[in-house]
């Protein structure tokens, strides 16, 4: 019982879930999916690859080459920027066979509306007036311009249309259903899908690539690495850093910290002065600082802090030998008048901050 019971569970617990293919791709054996194509392609012998790199890395160089477009990602292809590398593709004598349902905004198609079909079928014709039976869930039919050619129609207008670019061309047809699983062999929608092969040149194309990058399959460095070589290096990674972290290994400055006052003075100076210059106590800090520099005056040139400034000439005249007796003196009178007004300006107050910083350096390193 017990055995039946574990059976019974391992069944429901490693028993894989099936494959989910998104639409479109070719290695999906789903009905929407696109294999049946791809394995024709195979069997015929013809140079058929997958591509799952951006539009860029297309080898642009060489011409005769085919790329076939089975219903790419609507938001990202409408993008300029995207779309300009598959026109230089083009451009260098390269075709691209779009089958999509959205073609507004991309390689510069336009589609008008048209009346969805009521009946299982309708009647596609070629250039040549040969008419075939195909199921149809369009909504529209493509505006054509000068150079188009139109290479398949219904009652309604044209829904596969050829264009030159350049050197090469672009092949549209806006029913990309045809060519799944589950409808490729309905109606006549082989011989369609051959005709429009053949505009390709695809029998004498160097290559053939399905572009898979635009179904979410895009390529990238990491990709180059088996599964199991991914997991090993991020288990890795994680055993070093519970390693370092068990060892108590940090990384990053060392930060020691500050003294007591450096903090209670440095910072609280910076906070005072920024104080009063958001709100203008422009005097108010001038004569902070006049009051430092007449402390200094007193500790390191012997004048009392109590000695006015017009009286600290004759001092200054014997200490300050860099600049002259008059000067001094005019120093002094100015300073005065300044610090004796109820209110200065900001110019002034930046000048005589100035001129007191010149004599505090002087009397600190005299």
């Amino acid at each position: 019982m017990l055995l039946l019971l574990f059976i019974l569970i391992s069944f429901f617990v490693l028993t894989p879930e099936p494959t989910k293919y998104p639409s479109y791709v070719s290695n999906s054996p789903a009905p929407d999916g696109v294999k049946a194509f791809y394995t024709y392609l195979e069997k015929e012998k013809l140079p058929v690859e997958r591509w799952f790199y951006a539009a860029d890395l297309l080898p642009k160089s060489v011409g005769n080459q085919v790329l076939l477009m089975v219903e790419p990602n609507g938001v990202y292809i409408s993008k300029k920027s995207v779309q300009k590398p598959y026109e230089e593709f083009m451009e260098a004598g390269n075709t691209i066979i779009l089958f999509t349902t959205s073609p507004n905004g991309r390689f510069h198609l336009k589609s008008e509306h048209s009346n969805k079909s009521s009946l299982d079928y309708i009647r596609v014709k070629d250039r040549e007036g040969n008419e075939y039976k195909a199921d149809y869930r369009a909504t529209f039919v493509y505006k054509t311009i000068k150079s188009d050619e139109v290479l398949l129609s219904n009652e309604n207008g044209p829904i596969a249309i050829k264009r030159p670019f350049g050197k090469g061309q672009l092949i549209a047809l806006n029913s990309p259903e045809w060519v799944t699983n589950e409808n490729i062999l309905k109606h006549d929608h082989i011989p369609l899908i051959l005709s429009l092969l053949n505009e390709g040149n695809v029998k004498n194309a160097d290559t053939i690539l399905i572009d898979e990058y635009m179904h979410g399959f895009g390529k990238t460095a990491y990709s180059v690495y088996p599964k199991w070589v991914l997991l090993l290096f991020v288990q890795c990674a994680l055993v070093m850093v519970l390693l370092l972290w068990m060892q108590g290994k940090r990384f990053g400055p060392i930060l020691l910290p500050r003294e007591e006052f450096v903090r209670f003075t440095d910072e609280r100076i910076q906070a005072l002065a920024a104080w009063h210059m958001r709100c203008q106590l422009f005097k108010d800090s001038l004569f902070v600082q006049a009051d430092y520099v007449k402390v200094q005056l007193q500790e390191r040139w012997g004048i009392p802090y109590k000695t006015d400034w017009i009286d600290a000439a004759g001092t200054l005249e014997r200490k300050w030998i860099t600049v002259s007796a008059l000067e001094i003196r005019r120093f002094l009178h100015e300073l005065t008048k300044v610090l004796e007004k109820e209110k200065i300006t900001k110019q002034e107050y930046l000048l005589w901050s100035k001129k007191l910083e010149q004599l505090r350096k002087e009397v600190e390193e005299g």
